[in-house]
């Protein structure tokens, strides 16, 4: 992808607003490039004693009315132009993190949020400025360039020769620190985003940082990413600081230049004195573009790394999408079938599930067992599509997965996952995540199925209580619950359960299931937990071990079995008798 590729549809669809922009902008360069005429014409006039104070009333107002002129003409440019490039960067990253949205799992993995952080907030901020003032600039440089130039050489073209010698040089200093600035200021965006991931990280680890007594040792790792964000910047800053003042003292040799010689040539009287003052002043109009180049190849070189950083990202395919999908579905029953599925994360990794089968009919309630790190939660990953499984080892109504519209799955698929994510809203606003319109009595009732009803209006603001980043303020068990009645509010027509009421003690576990029987007699529930107790009212159980199902049937058929599942659940009946719950 070209560097420009991504911000080129923003541009095109903006095309009118900067067009008007650029064409005030060079109204008011004209109008500026006018006055050096004006003062010229004046003072040769008064030198000359050829005008009155009548024609120098009419000067003065002209240029008044030039000054008004370059106002309002300023004022139309940066609103359209300026005002544009912020469109631009709020489309960008509406645009960026949309595309975020349809990433898979995958890229999230191996993808730092400090640096995602960054993308949209530095990268589209340099972005912007290249499209702001960084095109003002640039069209500003050439119109301004090359109508002063002509100007000094209807003037007096020996003295313009002489003024601009030194200029070449600026262009061979722009090629030789042009890239030293794009790459170090690369190297900046990247310490960046590895510092906003390095906070994010410790703020929201907070309380094990505390916990462990760390607070010294984040303290030094983030120090030390400070300390080579700071050195990063300082050496883009002594490249822009040899770089900007380099430009300046070049300008310099032109002003004197033009001091000298044509201060000469006016007592010889070569120039007048009104030439020579207007000449001084299109050597002050070039002498802007010349420091401007500088300013605007910094923002060039930012700009455009921040762009192929974006550009990435906009790269990254998504895995998950609707190639496939039959949009005539538009709605799930909830049969669900595994076929013959094997698979695997990568292809060096061994195989986490070999050939199995197993399925639930529409209505029904599965279970799913097996020892810590047996693949439960990957075989719903792949069920609700986190991850694509292989093709035709998926069925859902008879359906292979990949035929199912995206935004059915999801719709009709709810899943409550291991770690608990709440936002920092309220308590009913998170229940409402699924179902926004839903009333307050539907709220309540589904924190009532959920077992945390009681609990919640014991708080000073009941469901009106902010609950902080990731749930911050509820205890575990009471997260798992707010999410449970989350789902349950959207009323899927397949729930998964994937281990969501591991922080809840077993009474508590027992009365949500019970509801959940009772209130889901005709969708289909899928139940993974450890504590075997709870999943003896399922229609059918399946245990996983060694990347196959190694056991399949009904609570007491598999206790008749005298398999891993009956040695699972005696020894939970053992230690939930050590620990005095109920069983």
């Amino acid at each position: 992808m070209r560097t420009f590729d991504a911000v080129l549809p923003y541009l095109k669809k903006s095309y009118t607003r900067i067009l008007g922009g650029l064409v005030m902008l060079i109204l008011v360069d004209l109008v500026q490039l006018a006055v050096p005429k004006v003062m010229q014409y004046a003072i040769d006039h008064i030198q000359e004693r050829t005008i009155d104070q009548q024609g120098l009333l009419w000067i003065a107002l002209i240029i008044f009315a030039f000054a008004i002129a370059v106002m309002v003409l300023r004022f139309f440019w940066r609103i359209l132009i300026i005002g544009n490039s912020y469109s631009i960067e709020k489309s960008l990253r509406q645009d960026f993190y949309d595309h975020l949205l349809r990433l898979s799992q995958n890229f999230f993995n191996k993808s730092k949020t400090g640096d995602l952080m960054a993308y949209a907030t530095n990268d589209l901020n340099a972005v912007r400025q290249l499209f702001g003032m960084g095109l003002i600039s640039a069209m500003d440089i050439v119109l301004m360039t090359i109508a002063s130039f002509a100007f000094m050489v209807s003037i007096n073209p020996r003295l313009t020769l002489l003024a601009v010698l030194p200029m070449p040089v600026i262009s061979l200093t722009i090629l030789f620190f042009g890239k030293k600035m794009h790459n170090r200021f690369k190297a900046v965006q990247e310490c960046f985003a590895a510092l906003s991931g390095k906070v994010q990280e410790s703020i929201s680890g907070i309380r094990i940082v505390k916990a462990f007594c760390q607070e010294g040792t984040e303290l030094k790792k983030i120090d030390e990413i400070s300390q080579e964000f700071v050195n990063q910047n300082m050496s883009l800053a002594k490249i822009a600081g040899v770089f900007h003042p380099f430009m300046g003292f070049v300008i310099s040799i032109s002003m004197i230049i033009t001091i000298y010689f044509g201060g000469r040539a006016a007592i010889q009287g070569d120039i007048s004195i009104g030439g020579f003052i207007a000449f001084f002043q299109y050597l002050g109009m070039l002498v802007w573009p010349m420091i401007a180049i500088g300013w605007i190849v910094d923002m060039y070189q930012r700009g455009t790394a921040s762009l192929k950083r974006l550009n990435d990202i906009f790269e990254v395919k998504p895995e998950i999408d609707d190639t496939l999908a039959d949009m005539s579905i538009k709605q799930l029953e909830g049969e669900i079938l595994f076929q013959n599925l094997s698979f695997r994360y990568e292809e060096h990794l061994p195989l986490i599930f070999n050939d199995i089968t197993a399925g639930i009919e529409a209505g029904k309630t599965l279970a799913v067992v097996g020892p810590t790190g047996c693949g439960k939660t990957t075989l719903i990953e792949l069920l609700v599509r986190i991850y694509n499984p292989p093709h035709n080892s998926i069925y859902v109504d008879g359906y292979e997965l990949y035929q199912i519209p995206l935004s059915i799955l999801r719709r009709d698929m709810v899943l409550v996952p291991q770690d608990i994510f709440l936002f920092s809203e309220s308590i009913a606003d998170n229940i409402r995540l699924g179902k926004p319109d839903a009333s307050d009595e539907e709220v309540f009732e589904a924190a009532r199925i959920a077992q945390v009803y009681d609990e919640i209006m014991e708080f000073e603001h009941q469901f009106g209580t902010i609950v902080g980043e990731r749930g911050l303020t509820l205890s575990g068990g009471q997260k798992q619950r707010v999410a449970i009645a989350r789902a349950l509010l959207t009323n899927p027509r397949i729930l998964i359960l994937d281990d969501a009421l591991s922080a809840v003690d077993t009474k508590t576990e027992r009365h949500i299931l019970e509801r959940l029987i009772e209130i889901r007699q005709e969708k289909t529930t899928i139940i993974i937990a450890h504590r075997i107790s709870s999943l003896r009212h399922s229609d059918m159980i399946i245990v996983i071990n060694n990347s196959i199902i190694a056991e399949r049937g009904t609570h007491q058929e598999l206790l008749a079995k005298g398999g891993i599942y009956k040695d699972l659940y005696e020894k939970q009946k053992i230690r939930a008798r050590l620990e005095g719950e109920e069983e």
